[in-house]
């Protein structure tokens, strides 16, 4: 569960941000706070794992109130000025989503923070930090997956395949659309049509990859990235 906070003087940009995640099956809203202060007397009594943040905000503007965490959050910047981005990207936000935006552009926020790094640990589990994850799309609903479930992704006509340890989820998405959203280090592309996680790999033997149950192809013009793999 991603827990989060909107922190924004405007009703609507609350009801926006909240419809959005409403649509993500594992967010869940903490607390709506409608300026900095609201937000610091809250997070000096709970944790959160992610925050939205208007910037121009009555009271404390939405970077002098970043500043004053020990220990942020991450933290998605939602504001109408274009002009502060490279302060946000210096205080390490994670994107910035200049208003107004689309539920495509916001899915996309969600799966950089949360797809780029492991979380932090909470005080509720201080030695088992959570695994990196996504949202993929399939049949109108949104299914979280943990990366390091996924074994490997495979082009199908209008389709990519993601393949995990416990299901196949089918997305309408190119496939070098799908590892744009994925940790370049944590998979490698083997064949036109095949990208698989070398965590997975059980053995390779001549021009296939043996993955749990599957047996992956190895293309003519991706062997080099096989060869650096085994060195």
């Amino acid at each position: 569960m991603i827990t989060y906070l909107i922190i924004d003087d405007e009703y609507i940009a609350h009801d926006i941000i909240k419809g959005y995640c409403d649509l993500l099956p594992t967010m869940q809203l903490m607390k709506n706070c409608y300026d900095g202060l609201e937000a610091f007397e809250y997070l000096n009594k709970h944790e959160v794992d992610l925050i939205f943040l208007d910037l121009n905000m009555p009271k404390l503007k939405g970077f002098d109130f970043l500043k004053t965490l020990k220990r942020p959050p991450k933290v998605i910047v939602t504001t109408a000025y274009k002009e502060y981005a490279l302060e946000g990207y210096e205080l390490n936000i994670s994107d910035y989503l200049l208003k107004p935006f689309g539920f495509d552009r916001f899915l996309k926020a969600i799966n950089k923070t949360f797809s780029t790094y492991a979380e932090t640990p909470t005080s509720s589990s201080p030695t088992q930090p959570t695994s990196k994850r996504i949202f993929l799309r399939s049949n109108k609903k949104y299914t979280q997956v943990k990366i390091d479930t996924i074994l490997f992704v495979e082009a199908s006509g209008n389709y990519t395949k993601v393949v995990t340890t416990s299901e196949t989820i089918s997305i309408r998405e190119k496939i070098s659309t799908v590892l744009e959203m994925l940790p370049i280090d944590d998979f490698l592309q083997v064949h036109k049509s095949f990208a698989v996680a070398p965590s997975h790999i059980k053995s390779i033997e001549g021009n296939r990859i043996f993955i749990a149950d599957h047996i992956i192809p190895i293309g003519k013009y991706y062997k080099s990235n096989i060869s650096k793999l085994l060195q």
